[in-house]
This record gives C-alpha cells, sequence and structure tokens, in this order.
C-alpha cells in the first residue's frame, strides 16, 4: 500500500456503567431484591460512582485486545492522536479499526480487517483513505484493497542511484488520488489466480528549474490505470500480523496507454516472499523479499521508491528511485509483557534500471537496520514504534500492522 500512513501514539476511549435502580430488562428492581435494598443503604455519590478517565481508558483497549468477531458484526476500535514520519514530519491523526467474518460459524479462518485513517502534519501533508482484507467464506477467495488521497510537501534529488547520491535536494508538491483492488480465488491448498484493478491519478507542482531537470522535463500530471493477473501462494494464519505461514505473489500489470495520459502503453511486474516461523515462545522470525520491475519509458509517478514505513525504513521515501527496485529485510519479533513486543531487523536494498550507469551494481546496495516497539492495539493488530537506520540517514515513524 503507498501504504501504509503513518499512526498513532496515543489512544483514547471512553467506556460508561450503567446506574443501579434498573434490572437487566429494564424495568424497575423489586424492592425486595438485595440489590434495592442495599442501595437504599448507600451514600448517593457511591450509586454513580465512575471509574477514572485513565481507567475507562484501560478498560477499553483491554477489550479492543479480545477477539469478539463471533459475537459481533464488526469490532471497531477507535483511536488518535500524534504521529511521525522522517518524510512527513510531526502530525495527528484519527484511526478506525474494525475485525470482522463473513461467516461467523467458520472458526478455522482468520477475520477480515478493515481500517479508515485520516491524518495531516505541521509539515503540509494530509491524506484521508481506507484500506483492508476480507476473506469469504471458507477462505475459498479473498480481496485486499485500498483507497487514498494525498497531498505532500516532497524532496527531490533526481532518478537513480548517482543522482540521489551526487544532487542537492529540490523540492516540490505532490497530489496524488489512489484506489487499488485485488481479488484471487483458491484453486489448489493455500494456492490462488486472481485479478488486480489500480488507478492513480498523479499531480506534481511547484517545481524549480532543477526540480524539472531531475525528473527529465517530463509532464507534472499523469493519470494511470492498470489491469493485472496475480498467481499466489498463501499460508499465513493472519495477514496484519502473522506467525507463521509462508506467502509468494507473482503480480503483472499492464497500464494501457488508451486508459491513461501516457504516450505508451506500461507494464510493471512485481515479484513478493515472506517467510514466517515461530522460533520460541511468543517470539517469530520473519524475512521478506521484493522485486518491482516497471516499464523502461515509465513516467516519474510510476517509479519505484525505495524507504518508507515498509520496507528500507528510515530511508526517505522516494530519493532513490528509479524504475527497478530490489530489497530483503530479516526481523525478529519478540513479544515482552502483555501487549508489549519490540523488534529488531537488518536489510539491504538496490535502485537501478537499464540506463547507462544507472544498472544494477552491488556496490550501490544499501544497508538498513533497527529497533521497534510494538502495543497491541487489537487482537494481533499492532501499533508499531520504529526506528531504522540506513547510509547516512536514519528515520523514526509510527505505523499500525507489521511492516510485512
Amino acid at each position: 500500500m503507498f501504504r501504509r500512513i503513518v499512526l498513532f501514539f496515543m489512544l483514547f476511549g471512553s467506556c460508561f456503567v450503567v446506574r443501579a435502580g434498573v434490572s437487566p430488562s429494564g424495568g424497575p428492581q423489586s424492592p425486595a431484591t438485595p440489590a434495592a435494598v442495599d442501595s437504599l443503604s448507600l451514600p448517593a455519590d457511591t450509586l454513580v460512582r465512575r471509574r477514572s478517565f485513565v481507567g475507562r481508558i484501560i478498560d477499553y483497549f483491554g477489550k479492543s485486545a479480545v477477539d469478539r468477531t463471533f459475537e459481533k458484526k464488526i469490532d471497531l476500535t477507535f483511536a488518535g492522536g500524534p504521529n511521525y514520519s522522517k518524510t512527513n514530519n510531526f502530525g495527528i491523526g484519527v484511526l478506525a479499526a474494525g475485525l470482522y467474518r463473513i461467516d461467523r460459524t467458520d472458526s478455522l479462518i482468520p477475520p477480515s480487517d478493515v481500517s479508515v485513517f485520516a491524518t495531516v502534519s505541521i509539515s503540509g501533508f494530509y491524506s484521508v483513505g481506507v484500506e483492508g482484507n476480507t476473506y469469504f467464506r471458507r477462505s475459498r477467495s479473498k480481496m485486499d484493497y485500498q483507497a487514498m488521497f494525498v497531498s505532500a510537501p516532497r524532496d527531490l534529488w533526481g532518478i537513480g542511484y548517482c543522482d540521489a547520491r551526487r544532487n542537492p535536494e529540490t523540492s516540490y508538491v505532490e497530489k496524488q488520488y489512489k484506489v487499488h483492488a485485488r481479488y484471487v480465488y483458491r484453486v489448489l491448498p493455500h494456492t490462488y489466480v486472481g485479478s488486480r484493478l489500480s488507478f492513480q491519478h498523479t499531480d506534481g507542482t511547484k517545481f524549480d528549474a532543477a526540480g524539472d531537470s531531475y525528473i527529465r522535463h517530463q509532464k507534472h500530471s499523469y493519470t494511470l490505470t492498470g489491469i493485472g493477473a496475480i498467481v499466489e501462494y498463501d499460508s499465513r494464519d493472519f495477514i496484519p500480523g502473522p506467525w507463521r505461514g509462508l506467502y509468494a505473489s507473482l503480480e503483472g500489470t499492464v497500464f494501457p496507454k488508451a486508459l491513461g495520459s501516457c504516450e505508451t502503453t506500461l507494464y510493471r511486474a512485481t515479484f513478493t516472499f515472506d517467510w514466517y516461523q515461530r522460533v520460541w515462545k511468543d517470539c517469530t522470525l520473519a524475512f521478506d523479499f521484493y522485486g518491482e520491475f516497471n516499464s523502461a519509458a515509465a513516467p516519474w509517478p510510476m517509479l519505484a521508491r525505495m524507504g518508507g514505513s515498509r520496507r528500507m525504513r528510515g530511508y526517505y521515501e522516494g530519493r532513490y528511485t528509479d524504475n527497478c527496485l530490489l530489497t530483503v529485510q530479516l526481523e525478529l519479533r519478540q513479544r515482552i509483557w502483555r501487549r508489549f513486543g519490540c523488534t529488531v531487523w537488518g536489510g539491504a536494498g538496490n535502485v537501478f534500471s537499464e540506463r547507462s550507469g544507472d544498472r544494477f551494481d552491488w556496490s550501490h546496495t544499501l544497508p538498513n537496520y533497527g529497533v521497534g516497539l510494538r502495543w497491541e492495539f487489537k487482537k494481533r493488530v499492532n501499533v508499531r514504534v520504529d526506528y531504522g537506520f540506513g547510509r547516512k540517514t536514519s528515520g523514526f515513524l509510527l505505523s499500525i500492522n507489521e511492516a510485512f
């Protein structure tokens, strides 16, 4: 997902206590009942005593860590507070996260999830969106989706590893509308085939002369509509925070000239391989390999961008950008106490293309490592606080769900 918006450090909620003097059925209690007798002998302030505000918050989020998807149509939790990322600086955001089941009698498949979010930052960044994963009956098919609008000031160094290393930065403003949906159908155990649809409209404004040269004097506005095919294997036990399983996906997408504003038909291929294994009590070892390959004629909004909240954490998203991207990371996730956990990871990445001087070069591989804290916001849905390091860079970020 441009995926996921950096969020939420401080959470809020409330819960209330029903006042004494009313029976569970809603009618008045009989004077002969013990509750009625006791209420006559207690001070009035005792009858309306409430838990403290902090106590109500603890109760609210304590209940949110219990799986209630078998008894509710959707189990919603609301949160909000300050957030931060290296790309967007400090801000404030709100979130509604929900878990639900299409078939509440089936306990063998994981719950589906949905998140609605909005955030604004002091840098001028703001966004609003929705994303989620849906498992259909008996897990015969599944769908994931995302729709969002983002307006953000961006820094720019150029295209390719060499430009990113030698050019001084400049800035511009990027406004982007993105919608994508993937639907896959199971054909063999854990094996799915399906299709994807995507739409992206990007407007770049406030480019200076350096910025125009960095994007090689391309247009500032592009529309891309993609249609693609998917083959994947997925045995993960829960998508937002897997403990065990394997995920391998190969996607090919075509962006027809007639459905966009580009001068030619474009192509993109992506490959993802994720592996998860419990190594000891409350500890998971997770591995991720990702590759993205775009057409040589891909316009600047379509290029692969290194960095962000999911891969190569700690790098400014978009400093290293090119037609192709390869990343790898290994992460150890450990629950520490109750709903709190920690993580440590290491990895590397490389951007490249077929242009002379920007072809794949092992010496252009960039390192990445970091540490993080986790707090279980909902049942197996974590708020994460990560601090990542790279080559002459580092960055702090807040987000929801595991990075992969």
